[in-house]
């Protein structure tokens, strides 16, 4: 069976520390509880999750959701939005773990990435400097999810032009959005490699598109 490689990239600085961090932590655990009962994605995807503040850290390498454990995530003292070290850092991940078709195997399905940040980079040369390679990578999607009331959309829309975003950020907010990201995960685990890009279902209430 192929893999769906899936990186979720969280931001834990600024707007995403307190309240927001520990709710992601139910929302994540409440998605792969779903995707669990989905016997497609039961099979093939594979979940990595990426932390950021000043730096990235990759929590959990690419895992399957069989063996996954929700990682404990950490709230920095430290200052600072690295965004655009963050995403060289998805970049080179997807490098190294996601394999590629060979004339003896199929490779994996074009990778998801589910960003959930407010948008703002710390290290704006970086983060301009990044984006070509962000779209070279062919991402089966890319969704933006921002969080806080000071995000800087315009960043976003230059990473994807999937942008959302939350009316709240407590628990059962969190939750509903995971259960939709569990939702385009199953639609991506059948649709990946039918076309170029992937039609995600409708958010719930909870969650608004931006763009």
């Amino acid at each position: 069976m192929r893999r769906l490689p899936v990186y979720i990239l969280i931001q834990t600085s600024g707007a995403m520390r307190g309240e927001p961090i520990e709710s992601i932590k139910v929302g994540l655990e409440a998605m792969v509880a779903s995707l669990r009962q989905d016997p497609f994605a039961l099979e093939s995807v594979y979940m990595s999750i990426v932390t950021f503040s000043r730096e990235p850290e990759q929590l959990m390498p690419l895992t399957e959701l069989e063996d996954l454990q929700i990682p404990v995530i950490q709230q920095p003292t430290a200052s600072g939005t690295h965004l655009g070290e963050a995403l060289e850092y998805i970049c080179k991940k997807v490098d190294e773990e996601v394999q590629l078709t060979t004339p003896d195997k199929k490779g994996d399905w074009m990778p998801l990435l589910f960003i959930m940040c407010d948008g703002r980079a710390s290290d704006v040369q970086l983060f301009n400097q990044v984006l070509p390679e962000i779209k070279r990578k062919h991402f089966g999607s890319i969704v933006a999810c921002s969080v806080g009331a000071k995000t800087d959309i315009e960043n976003l829309k230059k990473i994807t032009d999937k942008i959302v975003s939350l009316d709240t950020t407590d628990s059962g907010t969190f939750r509903q959005f995971f259960k939709w990201v569990s939702v385009a995960v199953s639609v991506g685990n059948r649709s990946v490699g039918a076309t170029d890009e992937i039609l995600l279902p409708p958010p719930p209430p909870e969650v608004h598109s931006v763009i």
